[in-house]
Formats: structure tokens, sequence, C-alpha cells
């Protein structure tokens, strides 16, 4: 697999940003039925902390009980794939424009910014997953539930 330093770079910024989404949106229970982000960002959480304690796990085991290392790396690599993947989804969907549904609250919210006297920026382009994470992490802190 020959990879160049603009897939690495591409693959490691969708990271970047999964991280980023992952820090912004909010993770209030009334958001569950609406947002699968919820169940994304606690086990992407759970795997990046236990994930790699497993993969050193099978292959020690492997090598202690002299099997084969070939489906102990295997296991390993797929154990410390998963918070990547749970990362890499929350980065494209950060970056996706909303659908009209979620575009008509986000607008909605932003007003309700507007008659409390709050300043808010200006939304620039199509707002994002990520402008809305934004939006309503900063929704629960400053206007009333």
């Amino acid at each position: 697999m020959n990879t160049t330093p603009d897939t690495t770079q591409y693959f490691l910024q969708k990271l970047k940003l999964g991280l980023e989404y992952a820090k912004t949106f909010p993770l209030e229970k009334c958001l569950r039925p609406m947002f699968p982000e919820h169940q994304v960002i606690i086990t992407s959480r759970f795997a990046i902390r236990y994930m790699p304690i497993v993969a050193v796990f099978a292959l020690t085991w492997q090598l202690a009980l002299g099997g084969q290392l070939g489906p102990a790396v295997a296991i390993a690599f797929f154990a410390c794939s998963l918070p990547l993947q749970g990362l890499w989804w929350l980065g494209k969907r950060s970056v996706t424009p909303l659908p009209s549904v979620l575009l008509g609250w986000f607008y909605e919210i932003r007003e309700k910014f507007n008659q409390a006297g709050i300043d808010i920026t200006p939304v620039k382009g199509t707002p994002t997953y990520q402008a809305l994470a934004e939006l309503l992490n900063r929704a629960f802190k400053q206007l009333n539930r």
C-alpha cells in the first residue's frame, strides 16, 4: 500500500476534526434520540482508553501460550483501529452540511440568541454539524433549557 503524504495528511486532518467535534458536541440526554453522535463519542472515548490494553493483552496472551502470532496481530490491529473508526466518522460528520430539517432548527436557535440579546457571529457559508454543535453547546450554557 503506497500512501502519499496527501492521503496521510487528509486522514490525520479527519481524525483531528473528529476529536474537536467530540469535544464540542454537548452530551445532553435530550439530544440522544436525535443524534447518533452521543453514542459514537462515548464509544470512541471508551475505545481510546481500553482498546490499546486489549491489543497488548491479545499479543502477550498468544505469545505466552505459544500460539500463532498472525491472529494475535490481527486482533491487536483491529482493537487499535476501533477508536480511529469512531474519530474518522466524527470528523466526516463535522464537515457535513446540515440537512434542511436541522437547518431550520439551527436558524431557530440563532433567533433565540438574538431575542435574548446575545451577540452571535454571522454564519459563513452553509452550516455544518460542527457549527450546530458549537451553537448547541453555547445554547445549553447561555440559554434556558
